[in-house]
């Protein structure tokens, strides 16, 4: 009997052979499809190659796409636990031909697996066609198929279509009958709906294009779409026509057992079924970068989740057992997708969390569902008011309430569930309108109820396809915006980081079918993501799909800069201590700041540690790693939380860097802090760490700017290229720039000093155009000596003051030095006469006959300034006076 992982090997190697090439499975949260919510079919990856608009080096492709449906108008998640076939999350066995092979290859291909691969009774197998096609009804008589097992439906069940308009055709699909056992009839009978004869394989011929008159035409490309459920097929293939008595099953569901204490296959089977198919679609979910929220992708998400947990709870659980399970999971499903494997800390983790929260308000919340249900009448719906308290206030979405009341066989009032669900909108914006933010804050809010909230891609992709939700230009709601208009895009879904957390929003492009618009800036409010955009081709209208791509090459500058601020932070704690706190920073795609709480400026050494520390971490490449936690728990294993960020019930902890600082889960975190921006995913990515030096911010605030990456290296490569040119200024090696540059500062100090005592010598001689040296004068009894100097500066009148002093043994001296665009006084008094004359007033007086003011010094020594020595006689003049009193 096959295992799963066995028949999804078996089905790949056959494809394979046949030219085939095996291509991954697309992510859940789709990328180039913005109309679902996640991927639900083989097909969704390949949606562009059968429409034309993309091409790849393959015609013939095979997958195991992982599939989900859980929400939208695919939703599978009431019925799970409860049929043999309902999953939210499943695996779609596919082989596609784009433009290559058609019906003729198609239809044997399926025969020959089905018959002689998976050994499958002939007997046992009927097909059904497009009532209208006798070309793929030829072709199953050919093979082999009687033609009352080939049966004509006259439906859309035959006739596949990928919307009102676009790509189309007929289909065949295999149906087994598992006997007469089991009641049921074959596909058209009025027993159809019977579990006797199950779908197996689907095989779409893609030949067709509708148009919106009705009309179609024969496509140019005509292309094969299948699709077989893994699930299905295994189960046929193992005996059984229940999907849960699958291995795969059976190895959860036991799990599921274990952890409970409970019985896998009594009574309590429901609850282990919903809590095995839970357990898939929410892990890889989580793998797929979604993470539980209160919108969008992340509340379907949580939905699931706190039904698999109300479950847990029905069968007993005291404490969490979902994240016990995932090894399980891991250990049956990882091999064929290694990314379970990769984020299953994450996946246990978050798990836990939610669980935990949950159970906190799961008690209280079954209790109040009893108190209504005590006052009923038997069998009368729960009161729409109530169901909804017990979302709003214990976090019950409708389908979880639904599903415990079916237990009971009761059902909601949702009309009445709805209308206060509208009413509490209706305050919660009109307490939006009144909080204080921007007048047209509003709008984002009205957008966000009416049009949903935008879900970001970026943590994991630069390019997707979204769908435009509004358009806002001057402030209002518009329908389309043309080439020159500036506009504001919102979008269901985005790869573009909106502006947060000090790392700036994303630029890049968004393009529809009709037009193009380079995004300039990202913000958000309300959960809606705004693209500032200008429409440079065309024309952006409401409702078009759109072809998003972030510029990658900022990006990557933006994501190594915030990664940088992380290392940074830390290694400032290291070297300076606990007290360093951020208090600001911004990551742009050309430089990175970083604000910090510090009192005085670093050291050089202490710079030196910094960058040193930094670029060891780089260059040590370790992964850089997120998870969601609580708060509480994330300080408790030494995350630092950001400045001026508000957190909620869950924070996204980033940790990076290897070291023994007993941070982290294992205690060996370098740098572990709340953060919700985008990362590199190895520190090696950074590059290098360029750390340009820091100045003071504010009052206790040190700021701190640096280069990473090609903007880094390309400023040490200007640093060397200047070091070369010195180097040959100087006619030295660059390893001996720094000895020749203190050599020759010396020799020009020395220089200087020779020049200064020749010209001191001079002024002294009355030599250098001075003319002859002017004699002493006696003033009131005192000696007085003046003089007006060319060639000298103001450093050189206070020694040649002193020498006049010394020379004149007692008296006073005024020197003035003319520089031609400014004057230099000075005066000198000996000890003895300064009880009689002071030095500042001889130079106040000289400098207020120059045209100046001020002076000042001491009362033997003072100096002053002026612009203009014309005025040279008068300067002396009024010092003479100043002596003569």
């Amino acid at each position: 009997m096959p295992i799963l992982n066995d028949i999804r090997s078996t089905f790949l190697n056959y494809f394979a052979k046949q030219g085939h090439e095996v291509v991954q499975s697309s992510p859940l949260v789709p990328r180039n499809d913005p109309t679902l919510m996640f991927t639900n079919s083989g097909m969704v990856q390949f949606k562009n190659l059968f429409t034309g608009v993309e091409h790849r080096d393959y015609k013939r492709a095979t997958t195991s796409q992982k599939c989900v449906r859980a929400g939208g108008k695919h939703n599978d998640l009431d019925n799970v636990g409860y049929t043999a076939r309902h999953h939210t999350f499943f695996e779609m066995l596919g082989n596609f031909s784009f433009g290559d092979y058609f019906k003729d290859d198609a239809i044997p291909f399926a025969w020959e697996l089905i018959t002689k691969d998976f050994g499958i009774d002939k007997s046992r197998l009927y097909t059904t066609v497009y009532h209208t096609d006798d070309e793929a009804f030829e072709i199953w008589k050919k093979v082999g198929v009687p033609e009352d097992r080939i049966i004509r439906i006259a439906t859309s069940d035959n006739f596949w279509q990928m919307g009102p308009t676009g790509p189309c055709g007929p289909c065949t699909e295999i149906f087994y009958d598992h006997g007469d056992h089991i009641w049921g009839g074959p596909p058209g009978s009025p027993e159809e709906d019977g579990d006797r004869f199950i779908e197996i394989w689907n095989i779409v011929f893609m030949q067709n294009e509708q148009f919106e008159d009705g009309s179609m035409r024969a496509l140019d490309m005509q292309s094969i779409d299948t699709g077989m459920g893994l699930e299905r097929i295994g189960a046929l293939l193992q005996g059984s026509h229940d999907n849960y008595d699958t291995d795969l099953f059976k190895s959860l569901i036991e799990a599921s057992a274990n952890a409970t204490s409970t019985d896998p296959y009594g009574d309590q089977n429901v609850h282990h079924r919903v809590i095995a198919d839970h357990l898939r679609s929410t892990s890889f979910l989580i793998a797929d970068g979604v993470m539980p929220s209160n919108d969008g992708r992340g509340y379907v998400l949580r939905r699931i989740m706190r039904r698999a947990m109300r479950h847990a709870h029905l069968l007993g659980a005291k404490d969490p057992v979902m994240h016990r399970l995932v090894p399980s999971l891991v250990s049956q499903m990882g091999a064929a997708y290694p990314e379970l494997g990769q984020a299953q800390a994450l996946i246990e983790e978050t798990l836990r969390l939610e669980e935990t929260r949950f159970k906190q308000t799961l008690d209280r919340g079954l209790k109040l569902l009893d108190d209504e249900l005590a006052g009923l009448e038997e069998g009368a719906p729960l009161a729409g008011e109530a169901a909804f308290k017990l979302y709003d206030t214990y976090g019950f979405p409708l389908d979880l309430t639904q599903d415990a009341l079916r237990e009971k066989g009761r059902e909601v009032d949702t009309d009445g569930f709805d209308a206060a669900m509208a009413e509490q909108k209706a305050k919660a914006r009109a307490a939006w309108a009144g909080s204080g933010e921007a007048a047209d804050s509003t709008i984002w809010f009205d957008i966000a109820e009416h049009k949903g909230t935008t879900d970001f891609l970026g943590y994991d992709t630069e390019t997707a396809e979204g769908q435009v939700t509004a358009l806002v230009k001057d402030g209002a709601e518009v329908d389309k915006a043309v080439k020159g208009d500036t506009v504001q895009i919102v979008l269901n879904q985005s790869p573009f980081y909106a502006e947060s957390g000090g790392q700036v929003g994303d630029t890049g492009t968004v393009k529809t079918e009709g037009g193009l618009a380079e995004v300039t800036d990202t913000r958000k409010a309300a959960g809606v993501f705004i693209h500032v955009a200008e429409v440079v081709e065309g024309e952006i209208e409401v409702g078009a799909g759109a072809v998003l791509e972030v510029d990658h090459a900022r990006r990557t500058a933006i994501r190594a800069n915030h990664s940088a601020t992380h290392l940074l932070h830390e290694a400032l704690r290291e070297t300076l201590g606990d007290h360093v706190a951020q208090r600001g920073s911004l990551n742009a795609d050309d430089r990175l700041r970083f604000d910090f709480s510090h009192a005085k400026a670093l050291t050089a050494e202490e710079l030196h540690k910094v960058g040193t520390d930094v670029n060891a971490y780089i260059r040590q490449n370790a992964p850089v790693e997120t998870r969601i936690m609580t708060p509480d728990d994330a300080r408790e294993i030494g995350a630092q939380a950001l400045f001026g960020e508000k957190y909620g019930d869950e924070v996204r902890v980033v940790s990076m860097g290897r070291a023994d600082t007993g941070k982290g889960l294992d205690g060996m975190t370098y740098s572990i802090e709340l953060c919700g921006g985008t990362h590199v995913k190895q520190t090696g990515d950074i590059g290098v760490f360029v750390l340009l030096g820091d100045s003071a911010s504010s009052a206790g605030v040190r700021r701190i700017e640096a280069l990473t990456g090609a903007a880094a290296f390309e400023h040490l490569e200007r640093e060397a290229r200047r070091m070369g040119e010195v180097a040959g200024a100087l006619k030295a090696q660059p390893e001996d720039v720094l000895d020749r540059l203190k050599a020759l500062m010396d020799e020009r100090k020395t220089l200087q000093n020779e020049v200064a005592q020749l010209r001191r010598e001079l002024a002294m001689a009355g030599g250098a155009g001075q003319g002859a040296a002017p004699e002493d004068k006696q003033i009131a009894g005192i000696k007085f000596f003046a003089q007006v100097l060319s060639g000298v500066t103001g450093k050189d009148l206070p020694p040649l003051i002193d020498e006049h002093k010394a020379r004149m043994e007692s008296g006073a001296v005024l020197l003035i030095a003319d520089a031609g665009d400014k004057v230099a006084v000075a005066a000198g008094v000996t000890q003895d006469l300064t009880g009689a004359v002071s030095a500042v007033d001889l130079v106040r007086a000289a400098v207020e006959a120059l045209g100046g003011k001020g002076g000042g010094g001491r009362p033997d020594m003072a100096q002053g300034g002026a612009k203009d020595a014309s005025n040279a006689e008068a300067a002396v003049a009024a010092a003479e006076a100043v002596i003569g009193g």
